[in-house]
């Protein structure tokens, strides 16, 4: 299944997040896969995911601008096919 914004999506348990000074590091446990998030509006953007009803709310509540909404939505859809967020609703 592809990044679709008009979905629920969370944080995958198996992934942990360690802040960092550019943003942060997510490792997967799973897959052994470490992504950078860099910038802290995507760190905050991916820990609070699965508090909203849809991708694109969450990106709206992070207060990312219109003009930026791409950006985050393409590095979303990146986490996505990495396993680091999934579709509310999956194991993993």
């Amino acid at each position: 299944m592809g990044f679709d914004s008009g979905r629920a999506w969370r944080l995958s348990p198996q992934v942990a997040i360690r802040p960092e000074g550019f943003g942060a590091l997510a490792y997967h446990y799973g897959s052994r896969r470490l992504s950078f998030l860099k910038s802290s509006e995507l760190r905050d953007l991916v820990l609070s995911i699965g508090d909203h009803p849809s991708a694109g709310e969450a990106i709206a509540a992070g207060g990312i601008p219109d003009g930026q909404r791409e950006r985050y939505e393409s590095a979303l859809a990146t986490l996505a096919d990495s396993g680091m967020i999934v579709a509310a609703g999956r194991a993993s």
